[in-house]
């Protein structure tokens, strides 16, 4: 029987407290034990992207992690994007341009897209190419959802 281990984490700014088994992933706590489904289960090996969140400010795939190494964490999903219903810049550019598709990929997308525009907020084609590289789109969209970042970095730019 696995000992269950005290956990504290900050997820789409709110807090909390949590008895873990040291063996689950960040993954199965958002989506099974916390009801967080945006983030989504695909490849289970950290190829694919549809699980990333941001924990601490930097993009991981959540089946790659250990909850119990979140501890103290703050963490972002695609459900801490909106702010009371509004859609993030993000959010609302990637619907602009179509880039949602069937959607599974989308909440993996939107969470690197956001990871990429803190690191450069002014990305090229091509930075946005390579930024959004661990992010696979069975649907193929990968021209849209580059349009819909860059898009949303020049919307940013134009608001100061």
């Amino acid at each position: 029987m696995n000992k269950l281990i005290p956990v504290e984490m900050d997820i789409n700014n709110q807090h909390y407290k949590l008895e873990i088994p040291p063996n689950k992933r960040l993954l199965d706590v958002l989506r099974d034990d916390l009801d967080l489904i945006a983030t989504k289960e695909c490849c289970g090996i950290g190829e694919c992207g549809a699980c990333t969140v941001l924990v601490n400010g930097k993009a991981i795939n959540s089946c790659l992690m250990l909850a119990v190494e979140a501890d103290g964490a703050k963490i972002l999903t695609a459900e801490g994007l909106s702010d009371n219903g509004r859609l993030d810049s993000l959010q609302e550019a990637f619907l602009e341009k179509g880039a949602v598709q069937c959607g599974f990929c989308i909440p993996g997308q939107l969470i690197s897209a956001k990871y990429l525009l803190t690191q450069n907020p002014h990305p090229t084609h091509e930075e946005v190419v390579e930024g959004m590289a661990g992010n696979l789109c069975r649907c193929g969209g990968y021209e849209r959802i580059i349009e819909a970042v860059i898009s949303a970095a020049e919307k940013a730019e134009e608001k100061k």
